[in-house]
C-alpha cells in the first residue's frame, strides 16, 4: 500500500512490501516485546495495538488477502 505507519494485532506477522512488481522479499518480523518495528525493507512501521484482533490491521487494506 506505501503507506508509512500500520497498526496490527500480533506481534509476529509477515511483511511483503507493497503490491507486485513493487513488493520485496516476504519476511516474517518478530516483535518480541516491542510495541513497534520497522520492516528493514520497505521501511514501513509496524505498531502492536492490542486493541486489534490478532491477524487484524489498521488500515485494515493492509491485511494481505488469499486470491
Amino acid at each position: 500500500m506505501g503507506v508509512p505507519a500500520i497498526d496490527i494485532g500480533s506481534r509476529e506477522f509477515e511483511c511483503t512490501g507493497a503490491l507486485p512488481p513493487f513488493d520485496h522479499p516476504h519476511i516474517y518480523i518478530d516483535m518480541g516485546d516491542e510495541k513497534e518495528t520497522v520492516c528493514p525493507y520497505c521501511s514501513t512501521l509496524f505498531r502492536f495495538d492490542p486493541a486489534l484482533p490478532p491477524g487484524g490491521a489498521r488500515p485494515s487494506e493492509a491485511v494481505l488477502s488469499n486470491p
